[in-house]
């Protein structure tokens, strides 16, 4: 099995320390040291770090390995594939289909027979299956005919499409069906490690500053790569965003072709939740983007969810009352100021504490707490009984009471949560009072419910204790979701 902690010392000026995946890379070491063959899956939205850290873990020391092109054509992808098979010391011909290509590495990797591990990384598996390619057929014969009956073998595969990934390998019903013997889903971080990458950076920013970060670029590392830590947070969002050459202004694009073979309907999906906070349901989903609402949207959906992009919430405890609700950060950030770009090169610096920035902060606050709802738990001391969450929407459209989160405990108590942003301690008025007054109100009159409310409120940086805050019973603060 490889050491961890040697990679840890001996890693070279290519390969920084790895920061946050702790368990992944638990995860991949118990595998490694089977006595089986291995097929593993990992994937997880573009730039989350997945060929980082099967490459840390390998230290780069592969018996092959074979990355497919973006938006390659099958010839470009399978030229690919024959220039890795040479490099490796296949000496035969090209092949001229993904059967031959997959026989000339089983060819290849009889020759490894007597080591403990035979290592095959194929990473960006996704952009190898072009249309009509056969490529996914192959793969399941490679691997059924060959790779399966060696004990050495240790096959990854690698895609930042996620949805491909769950079709044709995950949920596959042909060759590949069930084939898999691990899967290991790379998410983004949670606040928790990205302040530890902070700290590895010798970032000496406050809780706050990494919080706002976070809403801009969420819990991407490669994102939080791009991060000058001697520079403040307006200058590296003027830098990053709306400076003449900034490095993420295209990012929105390679994002989400690199994720789905036609990116064109999911963003119009994804433009359609940008616009409404709380999120919409199946049936307004349909409506906005003029889809139907059959099996072709559902999966659509379903592609999103998995990828990270979006998430599917109950509204009450209703079986059918999902919504879906925009919850990638970058995403959010790039639609609301870079979908139509401002020509000031120091756009975030200049609108410092601006009605479009203090509205923006409050709504990503909010989708910030909900990306943070097991820390939330923890911090009710509740993660030791059963809990349900869910969202509440008032049936009376003209009441428009709406509470995001809402947790049903199993102790007959009923927790509803209001968020508030503030970047100082935040002071509870008359008026917000009384709204938080008629939102438990109508809570009970329409859920009916026989268990005891309270309310929790959840600040950044805590609150002032006035009497109009009496309306609350728990306050939680940033701290809390760091825990």
């Amino acid at each position: 099995m490889p050491d961890l902690r040697i990679f840890a010392q001996e890693n070279d000026a290519k390969m920084e320390k790895i920061i946050g995946r702790e368990s992944e890379l638990g995860l991949l070491s118990k595998y490694y040291d089977s006595d089986r063959p291995e097929f593993i899956a990992l994937y997880g939205r573009r730039r989350v770090g997945k060929t980082f850290i099967v490459r840390f873990f390998f230290k780069d020391k592969f018996d092959f390995f074979a990355t497919g092109i973006l938006e390659g054509t099958y010839e470009e992808e399978l030229k690919s594939f024959n220039d890795s098979l040479k490099e490796y010391g296949h000496k035969g011909a090209d092949s001229s289909n993904w059967m031959d290509a997959f026989s000339a590495l089983a060819a290849l990797m009889a020759k490894s027979k007597r080591k403990k591990r035979c290592v095959i990384f194929l990473d960006e598996i996704s952009c190898f299956d072009t249309p009509n390619s056969g490529f996914t057929r192959a793969l399941g014969h490679f691997w059924n005919k060959y790779a399966s009956r060696q004990d050495n073998v240790f096959l990854v595969i690698c895609g930042s499409a996620t949805s491909w990934m769950t079709k044709n390998v995950l949920n596959n019903k042909g060759g590949l069906h069930n084939r898999r013997t691990h899967e290991i889903h790379l998410r983004p971080f949670n606040l928790t490690k990205t302040e530890q990458y902070f700290a590895s950076r010798k970032a000496r920013w406050s809780r706050l500053s990494i919080l706002q970060a976070y809403m801009v670029l969420g819990g991407v590392p490669y994102y939080l790569s791009l991060l000058d830590m001697d520079e403040s947070l307006p200058e590296n969002i003027d830098r990053l965003f709306f400076s003449e050459d900034a490095p993420m202004r295209d990012e929105y694009r390679r994002l989400y072709r690199s994720v789905f073979k036609s990116p064109e309907r999911y963003m119009d999906i994804i433009k359609a939740l940008s616009v409404n906070k709380s999120g919409l349901t199946r049936t307004e989903i349909s409506e906005a983007v003029h889809i139907d609402s059959g099996s072709g949207l559902s999966e659509m959906l379903d592609d999103l969810v998995a990828c990270d992009f979006i998430r599917s919430y109950r509204n009450g405890l209703k079986k059918n009352g999902e919504i879906y609700q925009l919850m990638d950060f970058y995403t959010l950030f790039y639609l609301q100021f870079c979908a139509n770009p401002s020509s000031d090169r120091y756009f975030w610096k200049n609108t410092l504490n601006s009605p479009q920035q203090n509205t923006w902060y409050g709504l990503s606050y909010e989708r910030v707490c909900m990306a943070h709802i097991q820390e939330i738990l923890r911090a009710l001391h509740l993660d030791t009984i059963h809990t349900e969450y869910y969202s509440f929407r008032s049936k009376d459209a003209s009441q428009k009471v709406q509470i995001d989160l809402v947790i049903d405990r199993s102790d007959d108590f009923v927790d509803l949560i209001e968020i508030k942003y503030s970047r100082i301690r935040y002071e509870m008025t008359k008026e917000e009072s009384e709204k938080i007054e008629r939102r438990v109100s109508r809570f009970i009159n329409e859920t009916k419910t026989r268990k005891g409310v309270q309310t929790v409120l959840i600040t950044t940086l805590g609150c002032e204790k006035n009497r109009n805050a009496d309306v609350c019973q728990r306050f939680l603060t940033l701290d809390e979701l760091f825990i």
